[in-house]
């Protein structure tokens, strides 16, 4: 990955998005909705506090985390959809 996030920021890969319900009905790209589980491809060095010191990150390359559906801001790099958000905007660690 060519992209290093700074401090507490994490990068995230969205989980793939469920293309059929469960009686079996296609849903269309325009309806489906946006998953709020993905998994953490980079991570910063970790979040700097008030006294100058850096408390590392809770979560690690390869976690499989939940977030907030509007969390984090959207970006393109090298054709594929990621996720940049605060380690404060993630609910939970998937185990």
């Amino acid at each position: 990955m060519n992209l290093r996030p700074l401090h507490d920021r994490v990068v995230i890969r969205r989980s793939e998005e469920e293309r059929t319900s469960a009686g079996g009905i296609v849903i269309p790209d325009s309806a489906a909705e946006k998953p709020i589980q993905g998994e953490v491809v980079a991570v910063g060095n970790g979040k700097l506090l008030d006294d100058g010191s850096v408390r590392p990150l809770d979560v690690k390359v390869g976690d499989r985390v939940l977030f907030g559906k509007y969390s984090g801001t959207e970006i393109k790099l090298a054709d594929e959809k990621l996720l940049v958000m605060r380690e404060d905007d993630i609910m939970g660690i998937v185990e």
